[in-house]
């Protein structure tokens, strides 16, 4: 069973910068991939960016060139750095993962999901 916990949230003005952390334990093979969400008040949740196993990456057209996923194999943790962040990129994050084979950034092909945390942009 794969848990998530997600960390690094809080707010911060437009224009800076945050960094997510998901730390992912209890899980026996290869997770094939694993993914950002974020969901806001009122609105569906939405794939921000995902990470395969081998390290290929694919993104919303939202954050392209602001929000880099990355994930560090050793410390079982994945990360996303929001850069030039804007208050339309406040949501609560989810952090998921997939032993499945679609690289579909939709969170039906995600299967384990965290908690969630917050994230707020002022103007």
């Amino acid at each position: 069973q794969v848990q998530l916990v997600e960390s690094g949230g809080g707010s911060v003005q437009a224009g800076g910068s945050l960094r997510l952390s998901c730390a992912a334990f209890g899980y026996s093979y290869t997770i094939n991939y694993m993914a950002w969400f974020r969901q806001a008040p009122g609105k569906e949740r939405e794939g921000v960016a995902n990470i395969g196993s081998d390290g290929s990456a694919s993104y919303a057209d939202s954050v392209k060139g602001r929000f880099t996923i990355s994930q560090d194999n050793v410390k079982n943790t994945l990360y996303l750095q929001m850069n030039s962040l804007k208050p339309e990129d406040t949501s609560m994050y989810y952090c998921a993962a997939s032993y499945g084979i679609s690289a579909e950034l939709v969170w039906e092909r995600y299967a384990y999901w965290g908690q969630g945390i917050q994230v707020t942009v002022s103007s």
